[in-house]
């Protein structure tokens, strides 16, 4: 992942960074505890919002701006012991969740 940058959160290591090479924003999260991968929580903006987040649309201004709010979303789920893989997807109009593996064709993480 690009930028890659890693955290704890109770007992969860969180890994996170920009999906690399990709032509739209996607910010994935790691979810790990000890040894085990738990999930991957992935934010997804959809190119028409990026201006929602920040005039120039940079990816990193978008994700330097957001970053705490996108923490909250995967503390959240964390604390509901929600360990499906998702994606937040923010959309022009407001915004979703969405089961990764019903998208897998159009995002996957790498």
């Amino acid at each position: 992942m690009e930028g890659e940058r890693i955290w704890v959160y109770k007992n969860f290591q969180i890994k996170e960074g920009l999906k690399p090479g990709s032509t739209h924003l996607q910010y994935f999260f790691v979810v790990s505890e000890g040894d085990e991968q738990k999930c991957n929580y992935c934010v997804w903006v959809e190119d028409e919002a990026l201006s929602r987040f920040a005039p120039s649309e940079k990816f990193e201004e978008i994700v330097s701006s957001q970053r705490k709010d996108w923490h909250k979303w995967v503390q959240g789920k964390i604390d509901q012991g929600d360990f499906r893989d998702l994606v937040l997807k923010l959309e022009k109009t407001g915004q979703k969740e969405i089961n990764l593996h019903e998208i897998k064709g159009k995002l996957k993480f790498e």
